[in-house]
């Protein structure tokens, strides 16, 4: 089930969205987060009762940020990313020893967030923004020291992440040794929708991967393309990892971190030696299209 927000002539409320383009609106007033965090047996049972209903064309309602989470963890799980984005961001070549121990990842800003279509404001000292695609877990149950199993229950669903990244902020701070902060802080971009985990369970591999093809675009032309399989990690180590010592709680976004095959820009930027593709500049759409998740798109800003 796809689970949105949806914004009609009468307000914002939450639809269960079908593949033909048709949004049931949900009775009785939960919104997308509450769903979540009620677990997903309720959720598919309130979802399940609203598709009996009248349905609205997509075409007739705003797609909103699906939900608000508590706390959004973005991992680098992607091998290939890592070797072609440290050319550009750190100067530095090959992967450190240190990726291969453990799903690393960072806490970006869980105010900051953004939905399908919104536009997104290009930092005012950067000149070499970028994107970044990747697919995120959203939790619906938490705890800590979690194993394997008991994380991959705890996934309520997934959703794709657009981490917006101001690349020339994000290159000089990180010179500091503390992971990147304004060179991430001020977007990152979630939805169309929240698709719960059940509808994905039959895209699993024999090993616990998802494997869904990954694409992105600037202004209709292909940039990168990738399987989410390409993972180092599941996203059930990634849970486990994450709560481990610590706390996970309903609501949570893990992000895979971007894939490779061109996710980002400054992949390309460290392969090549040179800004091409360019940075982003005002007006420039970017379209990340993951399969059996939806497209997300946004362009960025045009006026300050």
């Amino acid at each position: 089930m796809r689970l949105a927000t949806v914004r009609t002539a009468d307000g914002r409320v939450t639809g269960a969205v079908v593949e033909d383009g048709t949004a049931y609106l949900l009775p009785g007033g939960d919104t997308v987060g509450d769903l979540v965090r009620s677990g997903l047996e309720r959720a598919l049972d309130v979802g399940g009762r609203a598709l009996s209903g009248r349905g609205t064309p997509l075409s007739s309602v705003t797609l909103e940020l699906p939900y608000r989470p508590p706390a959004v963890r973005d991992f680098v799980t992607f091998e290939s990313h890592v070797e072609g984005v440290r050319r550009s961001v750190d100067g530095a070549t090959g992967v450190p020893a240190a990726w291969y121990d453990a799903p690393t990842f960072y806490f970006t800003n869980p105010h900051a967030l953004f939905g399908p279509g919104q536009p997104v404001q290009r930092p005012r000292a950067s000149r070499a923004l970028d994107f970044e695609l990747e697919v995120g877990a959203v939790l619906g149950a938490g705890g800590s020291d979690l194993d394997e199993e008991s994380a991959h229950r705890a996934i309520f669903g997934y959703t794709i992440v657009n981490d917006w990244s101001a690349r020339d902020l994000q290159s000089r701070e990180m010179k500091v040794g503390l992971g990147p902060a304004k060179g991430k802080d001020f977007a990152t971009s979630i939805g169309p929708w929240v698709v719960t985990a059940d509808e994905l369970e039959p895209h699993h591999t024999a090993d616990g991967f998802l494997d869904l093809d990954c694409r992105v675009a600037v202004n209709g032309n292909p940039i990168g393309q990738d399987r989410l399989s390409h993972m180092r990690w599941t996203f059930a180590q990634m849970v486990a990892y994450a709560s481990r010592d610590s706390l996970v709680v309903p609501g949570d976004l893990l992000a895979s971190g971007t894939t490779g095959g061109g996710g980002c820009l400054a992949e390309l930027w460290g392969r090549r030696g040179r800004q091409e593709p360019p940075p982003l500049e005002p007006g420039d759409e970017v379209t990340i299209t993951v399969e059996h998740l939806g497209t997300l798109s946004a362009r960025v800003a045009t006026e300050p």
